[in-house]
This record gives C-alpha cells, sequence and structure tokens, in this order.
C-alpha cells in the first residue's frame, strides 16, 4: 500500500527536466516501488500452496511487476498506471464504513478523494504527456471531483478519458457522502432543539398539574372542615 502511494510523487518526479536532481530521485523512488513489488510477488509466490492458480486468481500483482520495470522503453512508462490500482484495496475497508460514525465516514471519504485527486492528477498528467504539468493534472482532478470544470484542462487521450471517468465518480460520491452528513447534522440539531422544547413544554405543563393537585388539596382539605363543623352543629 505505501509503495503505491509513493507512485504518486514518483510519476511526478520523473516529469521534471531529465537528468536533473528531481528527475534522478524519481528514477531512484521509480525503481526501489518496483522492487518492493517484485518482493512482495516472490513472498507470496513462496507461501502459496498453488501459485498458478493464485496468479489466475490475482493477475493484477504479477502484471505490474512485468509491465512496469524501470527500465521499460518512454513510450510505455505510462503502464506504471497500474501500479495506482494497487489502492483499489481500499475498495474492501467499505464493510467497514458501514460500522463507522457519520464523521469518521466522511473522514475516511475524505482520504479517498484526497488519494484520487493526487493520483487522478499525476496519472492524467502522465497520459496526456509533457503538455500537461503535474501539478495541472491535479487541479484538473480538484476541479474535477468538485463538479466545478472550468475546461482550461481536459483529456485528449483515451487513457486520460478513462482517469477522468474514475475521477468523475469517486467525486460525485464524496460530495454526494458529505452533503448528507452536513445534512444530517442539521437534521440533528433541529430535532436536538425541538426534544428540548418539547421537554421544557413537559416539565411546565407539570408544574401546572402539580399546582392544580395542591389546589384541588387545600379546596378538599376546607371542605372537609365545613362538613365536620356541620356535623357537629348537628349532633
Amino acid at each position: 500500500m505505501i509503495a503505491a502511494v509513493l507512485v504518486i510523487p514518483a510519476m511526478a518526479l520523473v516529469r521534471a527536466d531529465p537528468h536533473s536532481s528531481a528527475w534522478w530521485a524519481g528514477v531512484v523512488l521509480n525503481t526501489v516501488i518496483w522492487l518492493v513489488f517484485v518482493a512482495e510477488l516472490a513472498a507470496i509466490l513462496a507461501v502459496a500452496p498453488h501459485r498458478w492458480r493464485w496468479m489466475r486468481e490475482h493477475p493484477l500483482d504479477p502484471l505490474i511487476v512485468l509491465l512496469t520495470p524501470p527500465i521499460m522503453p518512454s513510450s510505455l512508462q505510462a503502464a506504471r498506471l497500474l501500479r495506482l490500482l494497487r489502492l483499489l484495496r481500499l475498495v474492501r475497508l467499505a464493510q467497514v464504513v458501514r460500522r463507522l460514525s457519520s464523521d469518521q465516514a466522511v473522514r475516511f471519504a475524505g482520504l479517498i478523494a484526497l488519494f484520487t485527486a493526487l493520483g487522478g492528477g499525476a496519472a492524467f498528467a502522465s497520459a496526456e504527456g509533457r503538455q500537461v504539468s503535474t501539478w495541472d493534472g491535479v487541479w484538473w482532478a480538484v476541479s474535477t471531483m468538485t463538479t466545478v470544470g472550468y475546461g482550461d484542462v481536459y483529456p485528449r487521450t483515451d487513457e486520460g478519458r478513462f482517469i477522468a471517468i474514475v475521477v468523475m465518480i469517486v467525486g460525485i460520491g464524496f460530495v454526494a457522502i458529505l452533503t448528507a452528513a452536513i445534512a444530517q447534522r442539521f437534521v440533528a440539531v433541529q430535532v436536538g432543539q425541538q426534544v428540548e422544547d418539547a421537554e421544557e413544554v413537559l416539565e411546565a405543563t407539570e408544574e401546572q398539574v402539580l399546582a392544580e393537585i395542591r389546589e384541588i388539596g387545600s379546596r378538599l382539605q376546607i371542605l372537609e372542615a365545613s362538613v365536620q363543623r356541620l356535623a357537629r352543629r348537628g349532633g
């Protein structure tokens, strides 16, 4: 997961001027990330009881190792985007989100949206070529996720359009979750105020009833005293 997340800054660094310090840092980071994926695949295959069956059921892991080596030609560098698909493991946490409170769910959705904005922006910039910088890609991703869409940057390639579809879906989902959480908070505040008002009315009603009961008791005492006086006179 950490290596998959580090793909985002690695993609940004390798877009710097060739042979610059930032470019070399990106090359080194890209190599380390690939080696991490190789080590993970080797460890899994070493303990898997049925290696070929496991590879058929998990084709993404070997594809990442085979299609994204650091020595691949520049024309195929976009294949590094496959590494970002490892972030899809976060989707498995959806079952956990169901048991979270609304605030925790919003924070989790915000984390997914952040990864999508950064990763989607870097992937978009890589897919569109040198005419789109990494910062332009992140700007495009944020404006797309918030449904603003200024139109100053837009996808021109099929890869860019595919990334745009994913970014739009995640963005719409996050906005929906955020809107629902805000609405829920307002409803909770309104319901709480109504409950407080009802409690105040109930307390006032109880006090009024108690006052009336005390008044009735006083009248009954007066009536009882009058009856006793009349009884003594009659006797």
